[in-house]
């Protein structure tokens, strides 16, 4: 949400969350479980470590287990446990491990969170405030702790101290958002109807832009009569951010006169919002172990709470544990306006983890059951493309090309990659159409602009404008080495060489293992009689594995050199294109 926000909420956790899955040295990572088996205790405890520092919850948590049931009196063993079981979701076991690391560390905040989550979800609120009113120094200031407090305050009837407690919290204009959004919500379960309505507006007015504040305030506009207000928010969001699965079945339903599901938020769903909340501040921040507690936190009190689901699937996504990101994936409900979002991303990591095959029928079923739906038509074009399997991702794009009857700005990346597929399949006339749309979508987008003024530069035809695209997309990126190699490869089909060699070593030095940009910089060294470093660089781009076509030139200049530079090509007769 805010910056401030972050640090006083995702930081209080980092302290306890990063020492217990920390890396080990190197030489710890040379002892890891065979067959996936811990071969006794320092197997286990190495096993845990190793799959900690690779971030990887499911197999450290069962290797500590391993790990404590084989030393069931380390103290130290038990807390690095605590946090690996609660990243990965064993809240029970967590909860257990809590009550042990606050006999020997009373101040550990992680462990009287968790505790205090534990008593709100079994309603014992008198014994949740307890826990979260400890820790001193601030403490009763800590985002979490203080909202936490006002939901159980709720739970036990005080609403009055309940949103004193909230009010607790100043900050910038989002923080209030979010401090306002959550004493409207425990207004309206105080059945205070004017004063949940003031704050509800006041959150609303502060952030527009939040997705969970425009949805909650929605929704309590249609149950509370408001329909057409409702409306009127779900739409202004819907021209910010077009299509957005949530907004856009609340639209459908209101619509069509029927009323959005759910009620005022439980003192349960409420904790559950704030956890959710903190935890999507992490994710975007990059914090994701942090942030997987916070979610698993909000999980364990509102299972079936869709956003935190996706946002802690799309958290192990980044971590590149596709399978556990898949594992949650699969537990949004067919009901949910996620749930097909959900199913499509299924099929996308099914690809990253190699089994291509069933990616492409998993993708195949979505589109079929989802006719009118590009997302999945987009994946499976995109999972083909990746497997370089360029004719059947244009038939893919094509049919979700088809279903797009307004192309919006969000639309960009499926012309860019159609045009992508087409440049591979030989259709260029179609291809430069398609960049073109892309552009007109999404002007200036950088990649866009590399790979419309690299074709053109490659195929020696509107240079003019093919520079003035890739100057800008250097100028938006100068730190991807395919961008910076395809301004230095313009430069190079001008015969402007000594500028081709300036550029194409940046571009190396920024992608030093592309086999197309070493053998750019050697074509460039070449020319300007730097015979020797030419050599050096196609020996290098050989051993790089490229692509067949482009292996058989580089061989035949290893062996042969090259011959007398080429006339550079003129803009003036580089002609208009197609």
């Amino acid at each position: 949400m805010i910056s401030s926000l972050r640090r006083r909420s995702v930081a209080a956790l980092f302290s306890i969350v990063l020492p217990a899955i920390a890396a080990l040295p190197a030489t710890a990572r040379e002892a890891p479980a065979r067959n996936g088996r811990s071969e006794g205790l320092s197997g286990a405890y190495l096993a845990a470590i190793v799959a900690g520092a690779d971030r990887d919850t499911a197999n450290a948590a069962r290797y500590f287990r391993d790990a404590l049931s084989l030393d069931q009196r380390s103290d130290e063993l038990a807390e690095r446990a605590f946090v690996t079981l609660l990243a990965d979701g064993a809240m029970g076991e967590a909860a257990k491990l809590a009550e042990r690391v606050l006999k020997r560390d009373p101040g550990n905040t992680l462990a009287q969170l968790v505790l205090g989550v534990q008593d709100i979800r079994a309603k014992r609120y008198g014994e949740a405030r307890r826990y979260l009113l400890k820790g001193g120094r601030g403490r009763a200031a800590d985002v979490t702790a203080t909202l936490l407090n006002a939901w159980a305050l709720a739970g036990s009837r005080d609403f009055k101290g309940a949103i004193q407690t909230v009010d607790r919290l100043k900050g910038e204009d989002s923080f209030n958002a979010f401090r306002d959004m959550h004493a409207g919500l425990i207004a309206e379960l105080g059945r205070q109807p004017q004063e949940a309505a003031k704050r509800m507006l006041s959150a609303y007015t502060a952030d527009r832009r939040m997705l969970r504040t425009i949805d909650v305030y929605g929704r309590f506009l249609a149950r509370n009569g408001d329909t057409a207000g409702a409306i009127e928010v779900y739409e202004a969001f819907d021209k910010l951010l077009p299509r957005n699965p949530v907004v856009v079945d609340a639209l459908t339903t209101l619509r069509a006169g029927k009323p959005l599901e759910g009620g005022p938020m439980d003192v349960s769903r409420g904790a559950a919002e704030v956890l959710y909340m903190l935890g999507a501040v992490g994710s975007r921040e990059g914090d994701e172990i942090a942030s997987i507690i916070y979610l698993r936190l909000a999980l364990w009190l509102a299972p079936d709470h869709d956003l935190a689901l996706i946002t802690l699937a799309d958290a192990y996504d980044r971590m590149k544990q596709w399978d556990s990101a898949n594992g949650i994936y699969a537990r949004l409900a067919a009901s949910s306006p996620l749930h097909r979002s959900a199913q499509v991303q299924i099929g996308v990591n099914l690809e990253q983890l190699g089994r291509g095959d069933d990616a492409v029928a998993h993708l195949k079923t979505a589109s079929e059951r989802w006719p009118d739906d590009t997302e999945a038509l987009t994946s499976l074009g995109n999972v083909y493309r990746s497997r370089k399997a360029f004719v059947e991702a244009v038939d893919a794009y094509d049919r979700a090309v088809a279903g797009v009857k307004n192309p919006d700005a969000g639309h960009w990346t499926l012309f860019y990659f159609r045009g992508i597929a087409l440049e591979r399949t030989k259709q260029w006339p179609r291809a430069e159409a398609d960049f073109r749309k892309a552009l007109e979508l999404q002007p200036d987008q950088p990649l866009v602009l590399n790979y419309l003024g690299y074709s053109w530069v490659d195929q020696g035809m509107n240079l003019e404008e093919a520079f003035r695209m890739l100057r800008r997309a250097v100028e938006q990126r100068p730190r991807d080495g395919y961008i910076v190699d395809s301004l230095g490869w313009a430069y190079y089909r001008l015969g402007r060489y000594e500028e081709a060699v300036r550029i194409l070593e940046r571009a190396v030095e920024l992608r030093p293992a592309d086999p197309v940009i070493n053998d750019h910089l050697g074509d460039a060294y070449w020319q300007v009689g730097r015979k020797l470093e030419a050599q050096f660089q196609w020996n290098h781009a050989r051993d790089l594995k490229p692509e067949p076509e482009d292996l058989e030139k580089i061989l035949r200049k290893i062996a042969e050199g090259m011959p007398d530079a080429p006339p550079p090509v003129s803009p003036a007769k580089a002609g208009n294109g197609g």
